[in-house]
């Protein structure tokens, strides 16, 4: 398929203490979140100088993208500047007919897949009809290559620990309510977990098969009466200080930078869990620009561009696919 563009369609983030409030109430409209959550979020931005690191890690994967693809690249987010309309304009603007769009989540899911699948399709409804036509790329969870960038990140983290042998692996990824898990996927299908706890899989038998590793989840942000996906990382520290563990190794796989939520849930929060339970703690890197990184998403592309090569990249059993079909991770609110 010819393609004449590639988009970058991430998540957005403050680059300053004035944006921080507006982000958040473009994250959070219509989701009815706690004012007591929105204050407590906002305070971890402005720990930072209100600046996210989202958009300055973009920057650098773009920068490095260049040197891969053979295409213009534009960059679009959901809510915050440089937002998606502006980059579907100026891509009509410069004449691009068709373009890729690469979502920086590797998941399925209503906020991690289809959110941006109906955030492009209004951007393109925002330009009109002389908007370029955009496809998404596929989930990537099971990539060889990401879950090599993921497997070396977890060995460095070893590495660092007093006894690599009597350590357990503690995967991580944002939690969503569970509603939300059970409608991913085409029919709702549990697609969500379901990946993840296949990229755990994967990570750890490339990384450490001789360890026992766990899925769990963090940066809940729901009202409290509305069930998520468990247990959260802190509290999964308290049951393994509880069972005598006293080394890991905490392994952000839902995450392909370091992401706000990165640095603060586990750098700070989790780590002082750790600290205060006595258990050696370390911290695997995200992809973020990391070289396999990068190739796998000029892989990914060259899927769709060559599509009739039939070349596939993937390890695991959990089915991806290039175009969502119209009942995949619908809104809980309409299950």
């Amino acid at each position: 398929m010819a393609y004449d563009a590639f988009l970058l369609v991430s998540f957005g983030g403050p680059e300053g203490q004035d944006d921080v409030l507006p982000f958040l109430e473009n994250v959070t409209r219509g989701r009815g979140i706690p004012a007591s959550r929105l204050s407590a979020v906002a305070e971890h931005y402005r720990h930072f100088g209100g600046v996210s690191p989202i958009n300055a890690q973009n920057r650098a994967l773009i920068d490095a993208l260049r040197s891969e693809l053979d295409l213009p690249i534009y960059w679009g987010n959901r809510n915050w500047h440089p937002f998606l309309p502006d980059a579907v304009a100026q891509m009509r603007d410069d004449g691009i007919r068709h373009a890729l769009a690469f979502v920086t989540s590797p998941f399925g899911s209503n906020s991690s897949c289809r959110q941006y699948l109906d955030d492009i399709a209004a951007a393109r409804s925002t330009v009109g009809e002389d908007a370029p036509a955009i496809d998404k790329i596929r989930h990537f969870h099971d990539h060889p290559l990401y879950i090599e960038s993921h497997a070396a990140a977890v060995r460095a983290a070893l590495a660092e620990l007093p006894s690599r042998l009597a350590a357990r692996l503690v995967f991580t990824a944002h939690s969503i309510p569970t509603a939300m898990n059970a409608a991913s996927g085409p029919g709702g299908v549990g697609r969500y977990q379901a990946q993840l706890l296949e990229t755990a899989a994967l990570v750890a038998a490339a990384a450490a098969p001789e360890l026992p590793w766990d899925l769990v989840w963090q940066s809940r942000s729901g009202p409290p009466q509305v069930p998520w996906l468990e247990p959260d990382v802190n509290d999964h520290l308290e049951s393994l200080a509880a069972a005598g563990v006293r080394e890991v190794v905490v392994s952000p796989i839902g995450f392909i930078s370091d992401h706000l939520e990165v640095i603060w849930d586990l750098d700070n929060e989790a780590r002082a869990t750790a600290a205060r339970l006595g258990i050696a703690f370390a911290r695997a890197a995200t992809p973020g620009v990391d070289a396999r990184f990068v190739t796998m998403i000029r892989q990914l592309v060259d899927e769709r561009v060559l599509a009739h090569s039939n070349v596939r990249h993937a390890l695991g059993t959990v089915p991806t696919w290039d175009f969502c079909p119209a009942d995949c991770c619908v809104s809980p609110k309409r299950v």
